[in-house]
């Protein structure tokens, strides 16, 4: 039997090569892929809060990833004037902060006031307030104790603990937070 020359195996070698790199590329391809279609644990790039629909929903590049239940203050309707009145702020935000240790489970703190809500505030001579978070549960209430069936803070958004788990590994400080009426 006749020997190939060895240009010809070398050019074999390299196409053998060529060829398990190309399977290596795609199995790779195929596994981010899969990781990005399914969202789990990426990061979301913005969340948007509707109070009358008391709903939080998460987006990347523009995709709806999920969409939560949510608790408000306890004086929903309308934006927050000033510290005290309960209300839940309206306007555009972005997560600021994390505080593991919060008194509610998990805390993303968002960057209210604004300084359109400062002067709005200041206008009217009263402190805006602060302290403005979506969060979990009180520690130590379970779900059934009172969430979602009534708005019960103080002007905060809250969801279940399972659920700011999920807000707390997909949504970094500096997501962009939407609350609309």
């Amino acid at each position: 039997m006749k020997e190939f020359p060895r240009f010809m195996r070398n050019l074999a070698m390299r196409h053998w090569a060529a060829l398990l790199l190309l399977i290596a590329f795609s199995v790779w391809g195929a596994i981010l892929f899969a990781r990005h279609r399914s969202g789990e644990n990426s990061p979301v790039d913005r969340i948007v809060i509707t109070k009358g629909a008391h709903a939080l929903s998460t987006f990347r590049a523009g995709r709806l990833l999920k969409t939560y239940r949510i608790a408000l203050g306890q004086n929903p309707v309308g934006a927050k004037e000033q510290e005290g009145d309960m209300k839940t702020p309206e306007g555009v935000y972005f997560i600021d902060g994390r505080n593991p240790a919060s008194d509610f489970h998990f805390a993303l703190h968002l960057s209210y006031p604004s300084a359109a809500d400062r002067e709005r505030a200041a206008a009217r001579a009263v402190n805006a307030g602060s302290d403005i978070e979506i969060h979990g549960l009180p520690n130590g209430h379970s779900r059934d104790d009172f969430h979602p069936k009534t708005d019960w803070t103080a002007g905060c958004i809250a969801v279940t603990d399972q659920e700011i788990e999920e807000l707390w590994r997909v949504a970094p400080v500096g997501t962009v937070v939407e609350i609309k009426p």
